[in-house]
Formats: structure tokens, sequence, C-alpha cells
């Protein structure tokens, strides 16, 4: 199996959203320059990718076409399989994850929720139940359920990551902010909200002492 980089990984989401657009305006074909120059990625980057996920070579002035491009990314990103998750921490940030009405559009059903305060245990959000940690296992059992996306505080996050795992879970999204262990052959993806921020001020104060 071919390895990506994260970067390049993080690159087909956006592909697939740009043709998707291109796609409802009624677009047929799509070369990469035009990919290139609306995505802000080099041509060189974007053949490279697309011919890295894509049997269909791209043809000359006309480029590839849209709507098979998009079955390819779809198969690729796994939005056409269904992948069952639950969420530990129904706080502000897990309650925002539960009603983020777009998951399933990208193969991903988040089937419950779970929390340590009996005043969220039993209610819903997003339409999913909220449950004490003493129904995960048998939870993750039900729906087969690989992925747990960890949205507590960063003093609870390594204990819950371990009791996931003991749970049955395969692939931990972290979006605690602290560095989790987990042993080998365990997928973890860390969301770090404080590194984006980072990335974001550093290159919001570099753009504006251009002008000065």
């Amino acid at each position: 199996m071919e390895r990506f980089s994260k970067n390049q990984l993080e690159r087909y989401p956006f592909y697939l959203k740009f043709l998707k657009v291109l796609e409802e305006k009624g677009e047929i074909n799509v070369s990469s320059p035009t990919l290139a120059k609306e995505l802000g990625y080099s041509e060189e980057q974007v053949r490279k990718d697309l011919q890295a996920v894509s049997d269909e070579a791209g043809r000359p002035k006309k480029g590839r076409n849209i709507h098979q491009l998009i079955e390819t990314l779809e198969t690729f990103l796994g939005y056409r399989q269904k992948t069952a998750a639950v969420l530990i921490g129904a706080g502000h940030l897990g309650g925002a994850l539960l009603n983020y009405p777009y998951f399933e559009d990208m193969g991903l059903s988040i089937v419950a929720g779970f929390d340590t305060d009996p005043q969220k245990v039993g209610k819903q959000i997003g339409g999913k139940e909220i449950l004490p940690l003493d129904k995960l296992a048998e939870t993750i059992k039900e729906y087969k359920a690989t992925i747990v996306i960890v949205a507590v505080p960063s003093f609870s996050a390594q204990e819950i990551v371990d009791l996931a795992l003991k749970s049955g879970a395969l692939a931990i999204w972290n979006f605690a902010p602290t560095h989790i262990s987990v042993p080998e052959g365990i997928v973890v993806e860390n969301v770090n909200l404080a590194s984006s921020l980072a990335v974001l001020s550093h290159r919001l104060n570099f753009e504006s002492s251009k002008g000065e």
C-alpha cells in the first residue's frame, strides 16, 4: 500500500470540496492548472496528488472528468463506507462535534456520546444519547465502533484513552490539548487547536509586517 504524507492526505478533502462546487455549476472536466490556481498549490503537486489515487490519466487541454474524480476521492477517503465512532467528553467542544452535521457526508457516524457528568448523562446532543462511561465497552462492541473521539480536559485524557483502548477502540481522534501514549498499531490523530492558532497568528503578523 502506498504511503501518503500527512500534508498530502490533508489536501484531498480540499480537492473534493472544490470539485463538488464545480460539479454543481455544471462543469464536466477540470485541469490540474485550474485546481492549482484555485487552491493555491503548485501544478506539479496537484498532478502528483491526483495520480497517486486515480488510474485515469489527465487529458491534455481537457483535464480529468470531475464526476469520476469525485468518486475516486470519496472512495479513497473512505466517505463511501460508514465508520462508527463514539465521543467521550460532551462539554462545549464535544457538544459542537456531536452537533456537526457533515460527519455523515464524510463517512463518519457518531453513534453515542459519553460523559461523567450526571447532569449530561441520559440527555441528547445532536440527536446522540449521552451515556455513562461504564457503557463504553458494550457500545463499542454493539456498533462495531473503531474510532473514539476524545474531547476531555488534558488532565484526564490519558486515562480516557486507556479506557477507550481497553474497551476495543482501534483509533483515537484526540482533541485534548496534550500528548497521549498508545500501543503500537493504534492509530492516533491529534487535533491541536493551539498549534493551528499559532500558525494563523504568525502568518497574520507576517502579512501585516509586509505593509509597514
